[in-house]
């Protein structure tokens, strides 16, 4: 398991990490200097690392983290300060972006269905893990690497989605009658062949994990094939305002029971945590544009870093900005918020509580966004942000 390294080498990791990438001590400061036309996204140094040094020491096995949640160089840069050595990619685009920003990197292919010019750049570029549903996928990775025997191919598995607040189970996997015949195959062409589930995004329940641990023992009793890798998948969970999940811990423990019950504490165990490793250490801020009565319209919206509020309708902690100050008032109003773009559905699809008196200027800071707010922007009318700034303690400013 990779941990942190020792103080000074971590400190000097961590300054690397963030050349080029302006640092405020509050948000504040960052929005009176930067003057944005744009939104401004955060990163919040200490909590990125914190977030990762948790899933280090605490996840029974090894933590890949899930570039897809925010691939930014700068959080990138900072996840391997503080020690994270292994990443979860789903395209080409992905892996020749961590190629060129952590060259050392260990890159898992993780994506169910990929092209065949992917796979084989992919194996040029030195990945040896690939995830497969299918018989044809099966096929196209083992022409794509030259019938390569240093392969490990990891069945991707259909599993409950019971708890998960954003359910993912309409896409990808196999199911647990089609795995045998699947995992018989693999295992005559790879040097390693293992499973991975995913119990959805956002999982509330716990025992999820484990449910999808239990079947997957059964299945593999059933059909007398070894397996060496045992991918648990993301899902795990953060606190939103309306969401209020068990402590971290308790998901790592429950599936280190699961595995140890099961007889496979002697796989390879891996993770894919993106929300959860990287959420809390991000934020966006969004400007008023105009006020028109109970309706705001914002310099960003569900074609960008609010996809998830506007889209799904979640909800996520929000302060306001104006006059040099961060506050939560008490005296609220329900405001319907409109993004940027010339499309009618850009908008939030619930009401949101902010001051009675907001207006043209203010910002609206959305909080736990450092997971799918940077990575989900789109380009559709002009309107996207490329400002990333740093928010850390002043004491450690240099």
């Amino acid at each position: 398991m990779q941990l942190l390294q020792d103080y000074e080498g971590y400190v000097a990791d961590r300054e690397q990490a963030l050349a080029g990438l302006r640092r405020y001590e509050n948000e504040a400061t960052a929005l009176e200097i930067e003057q944005s036309n744009d939104a401004v996204h955060f990163l919040y140094i200490d909590k990125i690392s914190e977030a990762a040094s948790a899933f280090l020491t605490g996840f029974p096995g090894t933590c890949l983290y899930a570039a897809k949640a925010n691939p930014h160089p700068a959080l990138l840069r900072l996840l391997w300060a503080a020690g994270v050595r292994h990443f979860e990619v789903a395209s080409i685009r992905e892996i020749e972006s961590l190629r060129g920003e952590l060259p050392f990197a260990q890159l898992y292919f993780m994506h169910p269905v990929k092209s065949r010019q992917a796979i084989a750049r992919a194996y040029a570029l030195g990945v040896r893990h690939f995830a497969f549903d299918s018989l044809d996928e099966l096929r196209k990775i083992k022409q794509e690497t030259g019938h390569a025997e240093d392969i490990a191919l990891i069945l991707r598995l259909s599993v409950s989605q019971v708890g998960a607040a954003y359910p993912l189970d309409n896409k990808f996997g196999a199911t647990l009658m089609e795995a045998p015949l699947l995992l018989t195959h693999a295992r005559q062409i790879a040097d390693k062949v293992g499973v991975t589930f995913h119990v959805g995004s956002q999982c509330l329940e716990v025992e999820a994990y484990a449910n999808a641990i239990y079947n997957i023992a059964n299945m593999l009793d059933g059909c007398g094939v070894e397996i060496d890798i045992i991918d648990v998948g993301g899902g795990f969970p953060i606190s939103y305002p309306d969401m209020e999940p068990a402590p971290l811990q308790d998901y790592f423990d429950v599936i280190e029971k699961a595995l140890k019950e099961c007889g496979f504490g002697d796989l390879e165990i891996f993770c894919e945590p993106g929300r959860a490793m990287v959420a809390a250490g991000g934020a966006v801020a969004v400007r008023v544009e105009l006020r028109r009565g109970q309706s705001l319209y914002l310099n960003d919206g569900t074609y960008g870093s609010l996809f998830d509020a506007g889209q799904l309708g979640w909800a996520f902690p929000v302060e306001l900005y104006r006059a040099g100050r961060l506050e939560v008032p008490s005296e609220t109003s329900l405001f319907q918020l409109y993004g940027p773009t010339c499309d009618s559905i850009d908008k939030m699809k619930e009401h949101l509580a902010l001051p009675d008196d907001v207006c043209e200027g203010d910002w609206i800071i959305f909080r736990h966004l450092g997971a799918y707010g940077y990575a989900m922007q789109t380009k559709f009318n002009g309107f996207y942000s490329e400002t990333m700034v740093a928010i850390e303690a002043a004491s450690e400013i240099v």
